[in-house]
């Protein structure tokens, strides 16, 4: 089995930079105060130097209209030793159209810490495909340009898994959660988000006792844009492995994951793997129904060995975590426990 490069761990004074890989509002004239925000608190609050990459705030219109230069962006902040990490601005819908210009020798051969989520996903299966650990969390945009403050629960997740030794890490369910929806607007940088008391923590729809295996995946929704291309996994590259799903802002219906999950299925994916982790849907939209999709798909392809634990805060949760993709995890399916069975980054 391939062994994942590790990335080096953050520390103080290091050289981040801002790419915007996908949607491109980060610079639009009414949203680039997000930035602002995101640039103080990661210099302020994490002691990181915050670059931006040359096109990552020429705003929405000229990303959309240059994949070329979203990836060149990508290319150079691997190529450039000063930086030690790379934050995505955001998700969006089209960072598939970056393939034809990706160098993967260029990612393999520079190893650094590469975040984000949801559209990222295709992103991470590049840097997956280079044979580097990715790491599947905040965004500058969303969390670290969080009007007021940043959720505690993601703060202390980056702190953690980004800067430290993370060897037996536990991924502890957060206590409270949020459906407050507060609109992207100057007007609105000094409102709080509601929180409300978490009444499930995870849960457990299929399995027992323990299981191990490497993480990969991502957004589901994401799924269909890459099965098929280069970055898609072989086969025998499943074997073994856990799977993270986690579903976007779209909220997609119960009937498109039980659609996309018989695809896993049909590929042999299903069969292949150990385990999934699944992320807790945003604002609990399908929350019980998306339960009885896996419990339904467990039975239709024969997949009683699946360990799937679920209701985890990662990807459009509000708060979300932070897993890197990659590296060993144990799940405990009997004390509802994920544990990293090795650091996240090397020190």
């Amino acid at each position: 089995m391939r062994k994942m490069i590790k990335p080096k761990a953050l520390k103080k004074g290091d050289k981040i930079a801002i790419v915007s890989l996908s949607w491109g509002g980060l610079g639009d004239e009414k949203l680039i105060h997000k930035y602002y925000i995101a640039k103080e608190r990661l210099e302020k609050d994490f002691g990181l130097n915050v670059v931006t990459m040359q096109n990552a705030l020429k705003g929405s219109e000229f990303v959309y209209n240059h994949p070329e230069l979203r990836a060149k962006d990508l290319m150079d902040a691997f190529k450039d030793e000063s930086v030690k990490g790379i934050f995505c601005a955001i998700g969006g819908s089209d960072s598939i159209r970056l393939l034809p210009y990706i160098d993967y020798d260029v990612i393999k051969n520079n190893p650094k810490i590469f975040m984000g989520y949801s559209d990222t996903t295709v992103s991470h299966f590049m840097v997956r495909k280079a044979g580097l650990v990715s790491y599947y969390g905040p965004s500058v945009m969303c969390e670290f340009g969080e009007y007021v403050k940043m959720f505690d629960y993601t703060k202390e997740a980056v702190e953690n898994i980004l800067f430290k030794d993370t060897t037996n890490y536990e991924v502890k369910s957060c206590d409270y959660w949020s459906d407050d929806y507060v609109e992207w607007k100057e007007k609105n940088k000094n409102r709080s988000k509601k929180l409300r008391k978490e009444k499930h923590g995870y849960e457990i729809i299929n399995g027992s006792g323990s299981i191990t295996g490497e993480l990969i995946g991502g957004c589901l929704d994401v799924f269909p844009m890459i099965v098929g291309t280069e970055i898609w996994p072989k086969s025998d590259e499943w074997e073994n492995k856990i799977l993270l799903i986690e579903t976007s802002e779209e909220k997609p219906k119960p009937d498109y994951v039980l659609y996309y999950l018989r695809n896993l299925g049909a590929q042999g994916i299903l069969k292949s793997i150990k385990g999934i982790i699944v992320g807790k849907p945003q604002d609990e939209m399908y929350y019980e129904e998306y339960k009885d999709v896996f419990k339904k798909i467990i039975k239709e392809f024969d997949c009683e060995h699946l360990g799937v634990i679920y209701n985890v805060n990662i990807g459009h949760a509000s708060p979300t975590g932070l897993l890197p993709l990659g590296i060993e995890y144990q799940i405990d399916l009997d004390s509802k426990t994920i544990t990293f069975k090795e650091s996240g980054v090397s020190i």
